[in-house]
């Protein structure tokens, strides 16, 4: 058990010795304003200390430096809390969100363009499930009982799911299955992964870990990923009523619950087979009573050859089509040619 001296000037030598990576000595510390003791009392202190193993002595004559068990002491006993200014904490939310939603911050974005650009209501259908593929599977324990588990795709997207760890379960055997996993199912599709995962991780993990079973019923709930739903962004849904024929408020209204209806418009967005390119639906051309007075325009995004979704505006039949068709031509390469990395 160190003295309230002991660990004072404990901590001071470590905070010196952090900031200066140079050794620390006992007329430097007692310069400190928060210390108060004179040099020789330190000196005596810190010949203490370095005795009970928390400090060394590099060299004859120079100050001392932590060891690693005065690290520890320090860590276990010595920090005080720390937080971020805002600027900083600011710019760390920014560069996460950047990084672990690029895919679904890229779309919003695009969406919003449209809106904007065209004055009418954007609607994108996100990457197909069929696409979108394992990149990495991470399993962190909280506790002995629960654990995140992370899966980072190939669209950038980063999902954290809270998953129970089922008694005796060691983290060593956590460390395995995530090795494991990694090695074998990275760049599966995520649609594939249940399956995979008895295909290929099953015999593997019997023969080498004890709590297979258990651990393979946890691996079922984390890869039980929410990207196997086909996202729709809308924007620009209030533009409807600025355009004169939506003057009509159950007109809009049904035009609103419409919207709503995440099935009903990824069927309306996805191309029939054989469509590929722009594709313009004129009024009753809809299948949908609600937009019988609408016009939608579409056009598929791809990369590397394959369909990844559709963008759409939906709009008065009174149209600006060149102009809309221009844009979406435009931004569905833009799209293409922004995603293709991704999928590479």
């Amino acid at each position: 058990m160190l003295t309230d001296r002991q660990r004072m000037i404990l901590s001071a030598i470590v905070d010196d010795y952090i900031r200066s990576a140079e050794p620390v000595g006992s007329r430097s510390i007692s310069k400190r304003g928060d210390v108060g003791y004179s040099p020789a009392t330190i000196r005596n202190e810190m010949a203490d200390l370095e005795d009970l193993g928390f400090l060394e002595q590099p060299h004859t004559s120079a100050g001392r430096i932590p060891s690693h068990k005065g690290y520890r002491y320090y860590v276990d006993h010595l920090t005080s809390s720390f937080s971020l200014n805002p600027s900083e904490l600011q710019l760390m939310k920014a560069f996460f969100a950047e990084k672990l939603n690029a895919m679904e911050q890229m779309i919003q974005h695009a969406a919003g363009i449209l809106s904007q650009m065209t004055n009418y209501t954007s609607i994108l259908l996100g990457p197909e499930v069929f696409h979108t593929s394992l990149r990495h599977f991470q399993l962190l324990p909280l506790d002995d009982s629960t654990a995140v588990a992370i899966i980072v795709t190939s669209t950038g997207q980063v999902e954290n799911k809270t998953v129970s760890i089922p008694p005796g379960v060691s983290v060593s055997e956590m460390e395995q299955v995530v090795n494991l996993l990694n090695s074998k199912l990275a760049n599966v599709p995520l649609y594939k992964l249940k399956t995979r995962l008895y295909s290929e991780l099953g015999q593997e993990m019997q023969r080498h870990i004890d709590h297979y079973e258990e651990l393979m019923s946890v691996l079922e709930v984390a890869l039980d990923s929410k990207e196997q739903d086909q996202k729709v962004y809308l924007s620009g849904t209030t533009n409807m009523l600025n355009q004169p024929e939506f003057k009509d408020v159950e007109k809009v209204r049904n035009i609103f619950e419409l919207l709503e209806q995440t099935p009903t418009l990824m069927k309306m967005m996805t191309p029939a087979p054989g469509e590929s390119g722009i594709q313009v639906r004129i009024g009753t051309e809809n299948d949908h009573a609600a937009i019988a007075n609408c016009s939608l325009i579409t056009a598929t995004y791809s990369a590397n050859g394959k369909a990844l979704g559709t963008i759409g505006i939906l709009g008065p039949t009174r149209m600006e089509y060149a102009r809309v068709i221009g844009i979406l031509n435009i931004l569905s390469h833009d799209l293409t040619r922004l995603l293709s990395h991704w999928y590479k």
